[in-house]
């Protein structure tokens, strides 16, 4: 039966991530519908796609400690119903300022990340956190379907239907999550919130929040903002854009599970090392190549691949930094690496707009990866360091 829970808790905190990733991304593959639609401005599209990240970022940190006291099958399951009811009622929409009040609701569903994590992880042993934390990040698999079938959902049926459609599968998944999992027992004592905010004492909390900020933070921002470049840059249609997408989003999180597992095996501090050179490379090739698709987009599939393992093996780190406040650390770290995915568009389109260019943007990704991999080669002297002082000791 602790099998068959564990599986459950597993495959269905997975799928459900999937259409709630949907959900948190539907509107980065129709911003051009809705700007012709609705006469927007640049800032106002970009706004428009951004706006959902902001609470689905912020928001992490409260839900994360609130799935550790409640129950995270219980929160997953009312934020799945909020999401609906946002999402059902974006459909009825009539003006770009209804439209925004409600893509900032729908932005809870990017919270079901956190409440993911803290569920799923109490079914397993530290072990195999890294493979297990890395299969949930399948979920991120919903931006890919989002991208893929969006465009074509509102060219067929109209707008409303994009939020309709999902609005749907999403209400039918959240009852089959329900009725298939089930809630492990809680520990007797109860964590106050002092107890909960305790991790933000711990250095290593606001160095993988760091790493998350370029990780994952890169991969919401290049799902979000891609088919905004591709469709500038190389003049592609939404629909054509929103295929090219759903490849980048469907190859950063498929190589997720393998980062978690060589984390497991080789080491996550020296797989993230290699991992944030790869970036700094692959960032450095984008701004070059921003007149040649080919070259383009080889390195947005490395980058994919890159950011991908690397949201794998920084989550492999997370449980360890306070095992019993998993939601906290995970609220924390997720919703900076969700912030880290809100201000890259906006930088985008602001460098765009005053260069005529992207390349400074991509220039300014690779001197941030640089930093961080500084900070990760420090932890690796010090963290050999620590081991021959124990050794001579011995």
């Amino acid at each position: 039966m602790q099998v068959r829970g564990k599986t459950a808790a597993l495959v269905l905190s997975t799928l459900a991530m999937i259409i709630s990733f949907a959900v948190w991304s539907v509107f980065s593959p129709i911003a051009s519908f809705l700007q012709e639609q609705y006469q927007l401005s640049e800032t106002q599209r970009s706004f428009i796609i951004v706006i959902p990240i902001l609470l689905g970022s912020i928001m992490r940190i409260p839900m994360g400690i609130v799935a550790d006291k409640f129950g995270a099958r219980k929160v997953y399951t009312l934020t799945m119903i909020f999401s609906v009811i946002s999402m059902f009622a974006a459909g009825f929409a009539n003006s770009f300022e209804a439209l925004l009040f409600w893509a900032f609701l729908i932005g809870m569903a990017g919270t079901t990340f956190t409440i993911a994590i803290t569920y799923v992880s109490k079914w397993y042993p530290s072990h195999k956190q890294g493979l297990v934390l890395g299969i949930i990040g399948i979920g991120n698999l919903g931006t890919a379907v989002a991208s893929f079938t969006v465009p074509s959902i509102v060219t067929l049926f109209g707008i409303e239907w994009a939020f309709w459609g999902l609005a749907f599968a999403l209400a039918i998944m959240t009852v089959i999550f329900w009725l298939g999992t089930k809630e492990l027992p809680k520990v007797n004592k109860v964590k106050t919130l002092k107890e909960s905010l305790s991790v933000i004492k711990y250095g290593a909390t606001w160095v993988l929040s760091l790493y998350y900020f370029l990780t994952f933070g890169g991969f919401v921002a290049f799902s979000f903002y891609l088919p905004t470049l591709l469709q500038e840059t190389f003049h592609f249609s939404a629909v054509n854009a929103g295929f090219h997408v759903a490849v980048f989003v469907v190859a950063a999180t498929l190589i997720r599970p393998l980062g978690g597992y060589l984390a497991d095996k080789f080491g996550a501090n020296q797989l993230i090392a290699i991992l944030f050179t790869g970036i700094i490379l692959t960032a450095s090739f984008m701004a070059l190549s921003l007149d040649t698709f080919l070259i383009f987009s080889l390195s947005c599939l490395g980058m994919a691949v890159l950011l991908g393992a690397g949201n794998g093996a920084v989550f492999k780190l997370v449980p360890e930094v306070s095992p019993n406040n998993t939601g906290a650390v995970t609220g924390i770290i997720s919703a900076i690496g969700g912030i880290g995915g809100f201000f890259p568009p906006l930088v985008m389109g602001m460098v765009k707009e005053a260069t005529g260019s992207y390349s400074i943007g991509f220039i300014m990704l690779a001197v941030f990866a640089a930093t961080c991999l500084v900070i990760t080669i420090i932890s690796i002297m010090r963290s050999n360091t620590v081991v021959l002082e124990q050794t001579h000791v011995k």
